[in-house]
């Protein structure tokens, strides 16, 4: 038996002699991108080729179309929605990539169903890929609250270390401010790497120790390292400390190197924060005002 998301890639003729339901569609086809997708590490770092085929039953077109494209759904659409769904953030797997170009496609008023193919295209000999076909009643997501917004608290070493801290603590859990705690480097030398691929990933994850040391100093410190942890975080009154190697490893327009005041800053910009405390540590950049004292 045919299945519904073969015959929606298939010839007109051959959704006709199979009998299904004839809907109009418009539809993308072959479109080949390059993009840094994958759960593996040899993935990570490089670009891959991915090719995406895209169908979309769409509602009956109106009889005073008028020939006005302002009035039908647009391929560009489903182009832009690969498109920004590719930019949103890196991501692992393909799975998720057809979710999210579904979804966006499906919220055009007049997609009614998706059909999408998501292929790799040089990691075998053949292909790699997913199918999925999603409708419109059963993709689009209700509207979230959005997370509250935090205040970035940013310690150095020495402030981690201080008999103060948990009076700092106390401090802050008395505001309504959310907050997220940030640390630099801790004082022991890292590893040193000739290769700056691998000293970035050395350097993140000694900013990641230097998170569960201060985690270790207070029981109400949470280390967290992804979006969805911390925004439900801040919802929930928990002191998050942020490990920040899959966000920044993960975003796609995100900093380019390793040192902590740079991070904080565009980590305090990605958090949409109030403000940023830095005690001990200097911020680089970013358009989230830093002050220095309590």
């Amino acid at each position: 038996m045919v299945s519904e998301t073969t015959l929606a890639f298939a010839h007109p003729e051959a959704r006709a002699n199979a009998g299904a339901p004839e809907r109009d569609r418009i539809s993308v086809r072959d479109l080949v991108l390059d993009a840094d997708i994958g759960a593996f590490q040899a993935e990570r770092g490089v670009t891959q080729r991915i090719r995406f085929n895209v169908v979309v039953e769409v509602a009956p077109l109106p009889k005073d179309l008028a020939d006005d494209v302002d009035r039908i759904l647009s391929y560009d659409r489903i182009t832009e929605a690969i498109e920004a769904a590719l930019q949103e953030e890196r991501l692992n797997l393909l799975e998720t990539l057809a979710e999210r170009v579904a979804e966006r496609i499906l919220a055009e008023p007049q997609a009614m169903r998706a059909f999408v193919r998501i292929e790799k295209l040089d990691r075998v000999p053949g292909t790699l890929g997913v199918e999925i076909v999603r409708r419109r009643e059963t993709t689009l997501r209700g509207v979230e609250e959005e997370a509250p917004r935090p205040l970035i608290l940013a310690l150095g070493n020495a402030e981690i270390a201080s008999r103060e801290l948990t009076v700092w603590l106390d401090r802050f859990a008395e505001e309504a401010v959310p907050l997220i705690l940030v640390v630099g480097l801790g004082d022991a030398p890292s590893p040193q790497a000739s290769i700056p691929q691998a000293q970035r990933r050395i350097d993140l994850l000694a900013i990641e120790q230097n998170a569960w040391v201060l985690a270790g100093r207070d029981k109400r410190c949470v280390v967290v390292g992804t979006r969805t942890e911390l925004d439900w975080g801040l919802r929930n009154a928990q002191i998050n400390v942020w490990a920040p190697s899959k966000m920044v490893l993960d975003a796609v327009d995100g900093p380019s190197g390793s040192e902590a005041g740079e991070l904080i800053a565009w980590f305090a910009e990605e958090m949409n924060a109030v403000e940023i405390v830095s005690l001990g540590l200097s911020i680089t950049g970013g358009s989230v005002p830093v002050r220095t004292s309590l």
